[in-house]
């Protein structure tokens, strides 16, 4: 008895299927009507409603079709007047079989092929599955939307937001309002957000701000970040910041592989731990070998004191890390620190420059290797390929021309040419008085330091209030706090001009503190608009006071000097041109107020109105106020 109920039930049922699609099947080949047909059902009914039209309700395993799409869940009722489905319980909508979407109601407009799903709602294609609480999506377009909140987990990538919109064609999501995303390596933070769950490369449309887990914060309005690869692209002025350095720049891209941050555009780099902020066209920075490279007119800015910093400019600037086993400060390099101008000259000791330069050549040798290795871009295009190849040819033949120069001034590097007899000591006593010699300081660091230094090429330029400078080439290194300045430097203080071959200025915080220059030395001091100081040698080393040049001693064979004494009046008494083994020079106000000359002195006054032509200048004099930097403004342009 039941099984022939069954049976009559079931085709009961087929009856009912056939007759309904035989009767519309001319309306089935209209694209436009699309037709809801019932696949399975435990129980089927027919009820008429006051309109007059039968609504059908279907119960028990519940299978229902509209073409590709299978409408499964525990009970239905259809109205085939308006094509309009109700499902309850469990409700599974099958789309081709790429698309699976989970709800316990729905309502499901067939003419229009929308679907409204609510509770518990879950979307779910390939890897990605969207979570909400309702939910309004249109099978014609594979759009949903969602407004009451919604989550979206991809992985290991999670993304909430008030609303949004889900695009499964193109697998894009589209968050809206107090949107959250969380993956393993940063959490974003922003009020709109696209995301594509295929990708995963999402895109940033508005104020966002990204925080990465290991350290770090991101501030930008526009952009993509690849969640796969950790590659990103910024514009508008993005803020970038990591545990020292804070970036911005018009663009700027990161690549998590190699590394490198790329800023275009008034691109700016500013370390706070070592205070010093990078300011260029186009910026490269390293995050593995913690290197800088910039160019299109970079200024370097160290920050001083009351806003007593110091630019340089140059067409190439270029930031590494050298390991530090052993440290010898700036004082070690004479065995003395003369903070005064002298009274006595320990001088004698052998200076161990050799070392030093071994320790620049090797700087520079790894700072251009590193520039080739790490921040010639290997997977982008040609044409940037070609010019970054360019560039570190150029930072090559730079560093190269460098390396010869110093390794020229380690060839005479003892300085046995300011050793000072007994005699020429005690006759530097009564010259002024000094401060206590201070002895070689020397700290060993262990092997996981590092110390930053600096490379800049060509038409280098530097500004600080106190002290002006031109060159080709520069290295300095916080190793010792020194600017190794290479190719016809010049270095301007208020109304002196020191030239030659190679200078070195030592500087103790971030002030002028002494200078050594490397042959072809000259002085010239201007102390009236038609009269020049001069004093000329082999070897040149200074000392600075108040950022002013406060003593001055040359080396030469012979060094040869043009001075013009005053009166007590400052009336000026006439020219001496004078030579000598040594010339030291006295400054009071940072104007020349004495000269002394020691061993083999041979000299002529002139008076001022019998001057020789020929004698009032010495070979190789020329002032170079043309080249000097008048302000920072300068080195921006």
């Amino acid at each position: 008895m039941k099984l022939i109920a069954a049976h009559t039930v079931s085709l009961f049922l087929l009856l009912i299927i056939c007759n309904r699609t035989a009767a519309q099947a001319p309306a089935a080949q209209d694209d436009t009507t699309r037709i809801i047909q019932i696949i399975q059902g435990k129980s089927l009914r027919q009820k008429t409603i006051d309109s007059g039209f039968v609504i059908e309700t279907i119960a028990g395993n519940v299978i229902l079709k509209e073409r590709g799409t299978l409408f499964i869940c525990d009970s239905a009722v259809i109205n085939h007047h308006t094509n309009v489905l109700e499902a309850f319980g469990n409700v599974h909508i099958n789309q081709n079989d790429s698309i699976n979407t989970y709800a316990q109601h729905l309502r499901y407009v067939g003419n229009d092929r929308i679907a409204w799903l609510d509770n518990n709602v879950k979307l779910v294609q390939n890897k990605g599955t969207l979570y909400t609480q309702s939910l309004k999506y249109d099978l014609k377009t594979n759009i949903g939307d969602y407004t009451n909140g919604g989550k979206v987990i991809n992985g290991k990538t999670t993304l909430t937001s008030e609303n949004g919109t889900y695009y499964a064609d193109t697998k894009d999501v589209y968050f809206k309002n107090n949107v959250h995303l969380v993956d393993p390596t940063h959490e974003i933070i922003t009020d709109s957000l696209l995301y594509n769950t295929e990708t995963q490369i999402t895109t940033f449309i508005t104020q966002t701000y990204i925080k990465a887990q290991k350290g770090g914060n991101i501030y930008t309005s526009e952009g993509t970040y690849d969640l796969k690869t950790g590659s990103a692209f910024f514009g508008k002025r993005t803020i970038i910041k990591d545990s020292s350095r804070i970036y911005i720049s018009d663009q700027s891209a990161y690549d998590q592989a190699s590394g490198i941050f790329q800023l275009e555009g008034n691109a700016v780099v500013k370390d706070s731990v070592n205070g010093y902020t990078i300011i260029g066209g186009q910026i490269f920075s390293n995050q593995k070998t913690n290197t800088v490279l910039a160019t299109r007119k970079p200024v370097l800015i160290f920050v001083g004191e009351k806003n007593d910093s110091t630019f340089i400019a140059a067409d190439t600037l270029f930031s590494g890390l050298k390991k530090r086993d052993t440290i010898v400060t700036a004082a070690t390099d004479t065995n003395t620190v003369i903070k005064q101008p002298p009274a006595k000259l320990s001088l004698g000791n052998k200076f161990s420059f050799k070392k030093k330069t071994d320790s620049l050549t090797t700087a520079i040798k790894d700072s251009a290797q590193t520039t080739v290795d790490s921040l010639l871009p290997k997977n982008d295009s040609a044409q940037i390929a070609d010019s970054m190849k360019t560039m570190v040819d150029s930072l090559v033949l730079a560093a190269s021309k460098a390396i010869d120069s110093a390794k020229k001034i380690a060839a005479d590097t003892t300085f046995r040419d300011t050793t000072l007899t007994i005699k020429e000591k005690q006759d530097s006593l009564s010259l002024t008085s000094i401060d206590t010699l201070k002895k070689p300081t020397v700290i060993n660091a262990g092997a996981d330091t590092s110390l930053r230094y600096f490379l800049a090429f060509h038409h280098v330029r530097i500004f600080n209030d106190s002290l002006q400078s031109v060159c080709d080439s520069l290295f300095y290194s916080a190793e010792d706090s020194v600017f190794r300045l290479f190719y016809d430097p010049l270095v301007f203080s208020h109304q002196s001009q020191i030239s030659g071959d190679t200078i070195f200025l030592y500087t103790k915080n971030k002030k002028a503190d002494m200078l050594r220059v490397f042959e072809s030395a000259m002085m010239i001091n201007q102390p009236d608009p038609h009269l020049y100081n001069q004093m000329a040698g082999t070897t040149m080393t200074g000392y600075f006071k108040n950022g002013g040049l406060d003593y001055l001693r040359v080396k030469g064979s012979p060094a040869e000097s043009i001075y013009f004494p005053q009166n007590d009046d400052s009336s000026y008494i006439g020219m001496n041109r004078s030579k000598g083994d040594l010339i030291d020079v006295f400054f009071i106000n940072r104007e020349v107020n004495k000269v002394k000359f020691i061993n083999d002195v041979d000299g002529t006054l002139y008076p001022l109105k019998q001057i020789p032509t020929d004698q009032k200048f010495l070979p190789g004099f020329k002032w170079w106020d043309e080249r000097r930097p008048k302000n920072k403004l300068e080195l921006f342009e």
